[in-house]
């Protein structure tokens, strides 16, 4: 059975499912049509329908929650580990007394990796003020800023690693900021599975990368090529880095905890944008 698969070329997605497309784990008879892309044209398709299992934001599966449930393993969680809203150094939003001109950079345009990412999302949780946002892809972000054409930008994946040597300063940790409200890891992207893929087919695909996931815990030196090959940061430090941040604990299986977590950031969502109330499980059983 071929089911086709999508996810972003992030080190954390490269290294979680290095083995399952490449056959180094027992996949169940399973194969993968496999397609990369970055996540906010993963948002977009998964609201289509393209794909039997595909990498979403977790605010975007908040308007999927009817056509997709989440798998168990795959998520990206953690603390420490969320998205940075910046701003290029000696911008006019830095005042000289250390804070920030919330009034303008309420003005402002800020860019955001995609509408419906959870980066987006946090930023209206904490900055509801700010009028104006547009999406860009997110390796587009720190030299959209650095040349001025918006003044500020929320960087994730590898660039919250790197914006500092470019001459970017931080106005805030939105993960940070979550941790701090709700004492929970900031649930930033998981693995989906269409509801209409029987339940047996589900728990085979869990499976299958949990122990993906695992392998390349206990193997990285196997996995690190095939994540250099898709990196958009190739220094490997930097994806060492990336990849200790973002797969954890919580990608082997998301817990009670990071389930709390999950429905806390939907209850979220709710008081912001309209969701379609559903009481569907958000995970595989």
């Amino acid at each position: 059975m071929k089911l086709t698969l999508a996810y972003s070329p992030c080190p954390n997605d490269t290294f979680a499912f290095h083995a399952m497309v490449h056959s180094l784990v027992d996949c169940e008879g399973l194969t993968f049509d496999v397609n990369l892309m970055d996540i906010d044209t993963l948002n977009k398709s998964s609201a289509e329908g393209i794909f039997d299992i595909c990498k979403l934001s977790y605010h975007a599966y908040c308007y999927l929650v009817d056509k997709y449930i989440m798998l168990r393993a795959g998520s990206a969680l953690g603390f420490n580990n969320g998205p940075l809203l910046v701003a290029k150094k000696g911008s006019p939003l830095f005042l000289e007394n250390g804070g920030i001109d919330l009034e303008l950079l309420n003005r402002s345009i800020t860019a955001i990796p995609g509408e419906k990412t959870t980066a987006a999302l946090l930023l209206k949780i904490f900055f509801p003020e700010i009028e104006n946002s547009e999406p860009l892809v997110f390796s587009e972000i720190e030299d959209a800023v650095l040349t001025g054409r918006y003044s500020s930008g929320v960087l994730i994946h590898e660039s919250r690693f790197t914006y500092g040597e470019k001459g970017l300063c931080k106005i805030a940790d939105l993960g940070d900021l979550w941790h701090k409200k709700f004492s929970l890891p900031i649930p930033l992207g998981g693995i989906a599975i269409r509801r209409s893929i029987d339940s047996q087919t589900q728990q085979r695909v869990n499976r299958i990368l949990k122990r993906s996931i695992e392998f390349a815990l206990k193997n990285p030196h196997l996995s690190v090529e095939y994540t250099k090959c898709h990196a958009r940061e190739m220094d490997r430090n930097v994806l060492q880095k990336h990849i200790e941040l973002f797969v954890n604990q919580y990608s082997v299986d998301i817990s009670e905890e990071g389930e709390r977590a999950v429905e806390t950031l939907y209850r979220s969502a709710s008081e912001i944008f309209p969701l379609s109330d559903t009481r569907l499980s958000l995970f595989i059983l």
